[in-house]
Formats: C-alpha cells, structure tokens, sequence
C-alpha cells in the first residue's frame, strides 16, 4: 500500500495550555487531515514519569527494539553504533552524551542536549579528557560523534535509565540511574565533572555565551545482539537524526520529493522537541506553522492529487499519543469541518 507515516512528537500540547495555544495556531492543513480524518483509536496514556517519552517509545516498537518498561529507556545503544560504523561483537554497550546540568533552586535540573551547540572538535577535546578515567576501571569508550559517545559496561545489565528527553528540565535524582551497577556509574559520572570542572575549553564556551559541559548522561543500555534486531518495516524514513539514526539511513527529500516515492514511508517530523523541552510556547506555535505549511500543506494536496493511499499522522506529547488516519476519500466528507481540536487532551 502506497502510504505515508507522519511522527510529529510534542504536536499536543499541555492539557493546561491547549486551548489557548490551539486558538492562536494556525495549522489549515493539519486542521483538514485531523478534521476529516478517522482517530484509529482512543488516544493513548503514558506514564508522566515514564523513563521515555511516548514517541520514543512507539519507534522503538515500530521497529522491533526490545520493547523497554516504563522505567528504563529503548535498548538502543548498539543499534546505533552500528549506524554510526561501530558495529559491537559482543558485550553491554549504553550511549553517553556530554551534557549541561545546572543548579535550580533546590535541586539539579539537565539542560536538553540538543542545546548545547557541541562541534566536533569540542566533544573529541571531552571525549580525550575522560578516557583515562574509563579505561582505569576497565570500560571501553567509543566516540561515535559529536554528541554521542558509548560506554561498555557487562555488569551493568538491568540498569534502568531514562533518555535525556524525558528528563530534560526535570529534577534529575527522579531520573538517574537505578539498579545494577548504579553506584558505579555514579561515582564514575562525578568523576568526569571533576575532571571537566577545570577544563578551559567549558571557560571558552562560557565567555561565548554557551553552557559549560559539566557532565554526561547514560541511557539505552543493549546487548551487541540487539544491532543486528531493527526491523524497518518502512521502505524508506526521512527526518531520522540523533539516537533516531539506530533506525537506518535516513533519505534526504522534500515533500514533493516524498511524495513521488512508493511503498509505506515515515516521515519524522521533529522540531517542535526543542521549544517543547524549553517550554518556549510562542516558538512552538512558529514551528507548529512552519511544519504545516511547508510539510503538511504539500503533502495534504499529494493526498488529494493520489500520492498516497493513506496518510497516517502519529502524534505525541509529554504523556500521550494519539494516530490519525487520512484516506483519500476521506478528504471528501465536506460536512467534517477541518479543526484541531483532537490535539487537545
């Protein structure tokens, strides 16, 4: 079937703030395919103190990952090692990102890591420093990129970690490590700050204006095994980036491009994450436009044009999903008034 799913995480807003923030949005497109469309179910419900966010958890379903609790994070980590070019034999592997942590009234709240503006040289600089503190207690580190490194750790296997979204601005003792190897991981992480507290490249950043990297976070501890598991299932994905690249290469294309495409595509569609973290709702609503006209709108008329069998909108927020599914035909039930109102709890 010629179709197209669309995954647009933190498209729902706040319960609290959805009424005035849908009356301000101006989204005609989106209002059209949720208007007309068919909801494919209730909406969901997700823990708020689940360990991942709920798009987070629907791709790591849709492709097969081993299906995490609502207390640990996606088994990720050597999924996207290998896409990165570091395919693991064998061992306990877990992603590390440098990151910022700052002090809040009462307690340490991390930054999104998607902030911190890192370059290459910067992370390799990080990455060189820490190394010897890994390698003194027998873990390997690999440098997968700038934002991302990974850490072998066998003995750690059951430890539950949260991903760096779903702790972004929150409280971080709520969101730490726990269970086996957790102590360990402490002492190693308070080690890396000590070591990084003096660096002058966190005094060059700071006269910059960008945040210090002060610390590092663990999540999506997998077994080597677990590469080789992806399912795609898709025959082709756009918008994959960050941890997200453990799915496969993602094509690069417009939405005329997608649509000349055949087969079950996904689109992923992610930059209301930031804003959203941010809780920077002005911005969200600007990138909430920005996404319907120059993604939903072209895409909405591929539909009308026989692009696509089906168009399939999976939208998230901080603790719900809901799917949306847009027929063709569909888009010819007049008397459904476009609204958006399904994006409201």
């Amino acid at each position: 079937m010629n179709q197209l799913d669309i995954l647009i995480p933190f498209a729902l807003p706040p319960a609290e703030l959805a009424r005035d923030l849908l009356r301000q949005c101006r989204a005609p497109a989106l209002a059209m395919l949720l208007g007309r469309g068919k909801a494919a179910a209730a909406p969901q419900a997700h823990d708020p103190f689940s360990r991942a966010l709920p798009h987070e958890h629907w791709l790591a379903q849709r492709f097969g990952l081993p299906q995490p609790e609502q207390d640990s994070s996606p088994a990720a980590a050597a999924a996207l090692m290998r896409g990165l070019g570091h395919a693991p034999q064998d061992g306990l592997w877990f992603m590390l990102h440098p990151a910022h942590i700052h002090v809040a009234r009462d307690h340490l709240v991390l930054t999104d890591v998607a902030q911190l503006e890192l370059d290459e040289a910067q992370s390799r600089k990080l990455f060189d420093s820490a190394l010897p503190l890994f390698t003194e207690i027998g873990h390997e580190l690999v440098y997968g990129d700038a934002r991302t490194w990974f850490i072998r750790a066998d003995a750690w296997s059951g430890l539950r970690t949260s991903t760096p979204s779903a702790a972004s601005g929150r409280n971080v003792d709520i969101w730490m490590p726990e269970g086996p190897g957790e102590l360990a991981w402490r002492k190693l992480q308070n080690e890396v700050q000590m070591q990084w507290f003096s660096e002058s490249l966190n005094e060059e950043r700071e006269m910059r204006g960008q945040k210090a990297v002060n610390s590092i976070w663990i999540w999506g501890g997998a077994d080597a095994a677990t590469a080789g598991m992806i399912q795609p299932g898709y025959s082709a994905c756009y918008g994959l980036r960050g941890w997200m690249q453990a799915f496969g290469e993602a094509a690069v294309a417009g939405a005329a491009e997608i649509a000349q495409g055949s087969g079950h595509r996904l689109l992923v569609l992610d930059t209301l994450i930031e804003v959203a973290l941010a809780e920077e709702w002005g911005l969200w609503l600007q990138r909430m436009e920005e996404l319907d006209r120059d993604w939903l709108a072209p895409l909405l008329d591929a539909l009308k044009a026989g692009s696509f069998d089906a168009v399939n909108l999976v939208l998230t927020g901080a603790d719900r999903l809901a799917h949306t599914a847009v027929t063709r035909g569909a888009l010819r039930r007049f008397w459904h008034k476009p609204s958006l109102a399904r994006l409201s709890a």
